[in-house]
């Protein structure tokens, strides 16, 4: 396959990303091929594009995507031409306990990512797409929910135990639906009425404006009659981090997951957290293990991702600017037509 395709490339951070065609090279021992048909958007993809995250350039940027392959190399026997598949997050963490070497490789950061009409890649970085879903919802998976499944791991989360999940975002709104198909029961915070209502549909048990319970976490001792959530997974950061270790109960755990409220220092409630054997850890998406678990969940439970909006691949940054905005809830997608 030597015909072209396009991407779009990101020239030095803060300008307009550029339309540029490209020709397809030879697979390479161990390579397939990718048809991209839908690409997720993270609030990490709007970090990338102000130059947070340093990079060679020009670059294709997007961490997340989901396609069918279209050919694939020598010696490569996991997949065939037509399977349908997601990307990966860290595509060298194949599993196991993290190390600096396994996560030195992001596609979109470090190197080309998913927006572009064709991507060319390991075969071991790819996971099978759950069934039920259409490319972009797929698309939306591997870092928001992988996120999450690896937060609900961390926590031992099953049936009845209780989580707390922070906002309406894409990590959350998964973090609600998995935990649910855990058998869990889900406490949800946001400061918007209407966003509190769509994740009643989603299955929350419990909904709490934090605007109007600014010391929200004693709305969930009360919610839990004093014991305190199982699991906090806190996406915020610097701001939040002191409530959600006062809102978990006695081993309770706080997974660590993003910096939206600002990446300073956060106080620490020293006491709390020695005194009641809290566990505080970050989380850092997962593994490639991790994404097949995930997506192996996902497909059982019948999960669908909600989607508040999708935009052509070529409007991507325009996606960008409504995340960073949050001007969505859950997940934003971008739809690859087939290429000519």
């Amino acid at each position: 396959m030597n015909d072209g395709y396009r991407a779009l490339t990101m020239v030095q951070p803060g300008e307009p990303w550029v339309e540029v065609a490209r020709e397809s090279a030879d697979l390479r021992p161990g390579e397939v091929r990718v048809e991209v048909r839908g690409v997720g958007v993270n609030y990490h993809d709007y970090a990338n594009a102000l130059g947070f995250i340093p990079g060679p350039l020009p670059r294709v940027p997007m961490t997340d995507g989901a396609g069918v392959v279209a050919e694939v190399g020598p010696g490569v026997t996991d997949w065939a031409v037509g399977d349908r598949v997601i990307s990966t997050f860290y595509p060298q963490w194949q599993g196991g306990p993290i190390t600096p070497e396994l996560v030195s490789e992001v596609p979109g950061d470090t190197h080309d990512g998913w927006l572009q009409e064709r991507r060319t890649c390991r075969a071991d970085e790819l996971v099978a797409t759950p069934p039920h879903l259409d490319d972009v919802e797929a698309a939306s998976l591997p870092c928001a929910a992988t996120t999450a499944w690896s937060s609900l791991e961390l926590g031992g989360i099953g049936p009845g135990s209780v989580v707390v999940a922070m906002g309406t975002g894409g990590v959350s709104l998964f973090v609600l639906q998995l935990a649910k198909a855990r058998g869990a029961r889900v406490i949800l915070l946001s400061s918007s009425d209407d966003k509190l209502a769509v994740a009643a549909t989603l299955g929350a048990d419990h909904l709490v404006n934090y605007t109007t319970h600014p010391d929200w976490h004693l709305q969930v001792h009360e919610l839990t009659e004093g014991t305190g959530a199982d699991l906090v997974v806190d996406v915020a950061g610097e701001q939040t981090l002191p409530s959600s270790i006062r809102a978990v109960r006695y081993g309770g755990t706080v997974a660590v997951v993003g910096v939206v409220s600002g990446m300073g220092s956060a106080e620490l409630p020293i006491t709390h957290v020695m005194l009641r054997n809290i566990r505080v850890a970050g989380v850092t998406v997962g593994s490639v293990a991790d994404h097949r678990a995930m997506a192996a969940a996902v497909a059982v439970a019948g999960i669908h991702p909600h989607l508040s909006h999708t935009f052509d691949w070529r409007e991507a940054e325009a996606a960008i600017a409504l995340v960073a905005a949050a001007g969505h809830l859950g997940k934003v997608g971008l739809v690859v037509p087939p290429s000519s």
